[in-house]
């Protein structure tokens, strides 16, 4: 029996190995990563980091450093060294195999990168003549930005939500170092301080981020948006969650906040009104991929602002969300207003960004090829890997962006069939089946299926899982 099981994996294996798909793999050792200094304004930040090189040259990758690259970041040439890193000039950084980066790169650094692979923030939506660029070289490109938000393992490799969360955080530090209070109310001999009403217009990963850290500085926090499912994330926090008097969902594909109707935005706009006359510090964070970000905070709820207020624009990159917002800038209003518009709030704590940032990619380049091969040491770019085909806008030239996982193209062509995040662990584990068993176990009946679909004869209730991560591209 053993015998014939062993003949039977071999004969699988020379029948069906990875050259069926006609998959190429290179191993490790025959790859160089490149680390190029950051040359946009404001950018500290650095793709890699000494912790992050000493796991890539452990893995078998030569790690090309420019000089200079994370002097920003408080990290040294020589402690990339130490890591086991060359130092090199910036053509030799840009010539490695696969080159990383933060910064969308401009067209010079893109015509250093050649035909090489490129793995950054590219958000191909905004930036179709560098992608025309690109593909004239025939480079294969990788945006940090568009892994998949659904994919549970993507989480690791999500850049954007690394980076909003700080940008949450340093966002109530700038506020409050503008402020003329304590966040924290107290009760001294000498009078009492009243706590600092903090209101938070976004509730996703730098929204939340924002609350938690006003919040453990002792402030009162509120926090609004357009998606019902945030509420129970902001009482989880201890803020309270402000609703609108008009009923109109906000939920988005793929967890991300949806556009609102005039009707919704007006009932909005007198809500946020009230809001602006009674609190001490607002932080807005509303985007919306590939667009102007929204107005929230017209002129007049800037104008119902007590002096000494402050309001912090994380989507001042973007167009803002407050009228008034200076790119780059803090301005005062007449009034007494404070405008707070950096658009670098992740590099005023560089070095973390980097941290994580890095580690971002760090876990997408080990796991592009041993997650679906299952041969470590060797990098594929295997398209049956959805965090791989997600994040390709460029493959050798050819255009690969934009990319419908499979799930949502099933859902689109059969509307019946049912969100796998709503079947239930009898329909899951028919669904998951993979072949092990001779006979292939058939879906539960109507009978044992508590609230089956009629078409599909799939349940709908929604089976226990580990809540997504709140999304940043949108409502950040």
């Amino acid at each position: 029996m053993i015998a014939a099981r062993t003949a039977l994996r071999g004969r699988f294996i020379r029948v069906c190995p990875r050259g069926v798909r006609q998959l190429q793999s290179t191993p490790y050792s025959e790859l160089s990563i490149g680390v190029p200094k950051e040359s946009v304004a404001l950018e500290r930040r650095v793709s890699q980091t000494p912790e992050t090189v000493t796991k890539l040259v452990k893995a078998g990758f030569a790690v090309k450093v420019e000089k200079g690259a994370g002097v920003g970041a408080s990290f040294s040439d020589a402690a990339y060294e130490k890591a086991g890193a060359s130092i090199v000039d910036r053509d030799t950084a840009f010539g490695a195999s696969l080159v990383t980066k933060v910064q969308v790169p401009s067209p010079e650094e893109a015509k250093l990168v050649g035909d090489r692979m490129l793995l950054s923030f590219l958000f191909p939506a905004q930036n179709g003549p560098l992608l025309e660029q690109l593909a004239a070289q025939k480079a294969t490109a990788f945006a940090m930005d568009c892994i998949p938000r659904t994919l549970s393992r993507g989480q690791s490799f999500d850049a954007l939500s690394s980076q909003a969360n700080i940008a949450g955080y340093r966002a109530v530090i700038e506020a409050a170092g503008e402020f003329g209070r304590f966040f924290a109310g107290q009760m001294t001999a000498a009078g009492k301080v009243p706590p600092a009403k903090v209101l938070v217009l976004g509730g996703g990963v730098a929204g939340l981020a924002a609350v938690q850290t006003a919040k453990n500085m002792g402030a009162v926090v509120r926090l609004f948006d357009v998606r019902a499912a945030v509420e129970e994330q902001a009482k989880s926090l201890g803020a309270e969650f402000l609703k609108v008097d008009f009923e109109e969902s906000g939920e988005g594909g793929g967890g991300y906040a949806k556009e609102m109707s005039a009707e919704w935005h007006a009932a909005s706009n007198k809500m946020l009104s009230k809001q602006c006359e009674e609190v001490d510090i607002v932080i807005t964070t509303a985007l919306i991929p590939g667009k102007k970000a929204p107005t929230l905070i017209d002129a007049g709820m800037v104008a119902n602002l007590k002096p000494g207020s402050v309001v912090v624009d994380l989507a001042a990159a973007a167009g803002g969300n407050v009228v008034g917002t200076v790119k780059d800038q803090v301005t005062t209003t007449e009034a007494g207003v404070t405008l707070i518009g950096y658009t670098d709030m992740n590099s005023r704590l560089a070095s973390t960004s980097s941290s994580l940032y890095a580690n971002n990619q760090l876990k997408w380049i080990l796991s592009a090829g041993p997650t679906t091969t299952k041969v470590k040491g060797e990098l594929a770019l295997d398209h049956e890997d959805i965090a791989v085909r997600g994040m390709m806008v460029l493959e050798k030239g050819a255009m690969m962006w934009p990319w419908t996982p499979p799930a949502y193209a099933a859902q689109a062509s059969n509307p019946g069939l049912a969100d796998p995040g709503q079947v239930c662990h009898s329909h899951m584990r028919a669904l998951a089946w993979t072949g092990r068993r001779r006979r292939r176990p058939s879906l539960p009946s109507r009978r044992s299926c508590p609230s089956p679909t009629p078409t599909t004869r799939q349940c709908t209730r929604r089976a226990p899982r580990r809540p997504p991560t709140p999304p940043s591209a949108c409502w950040a």
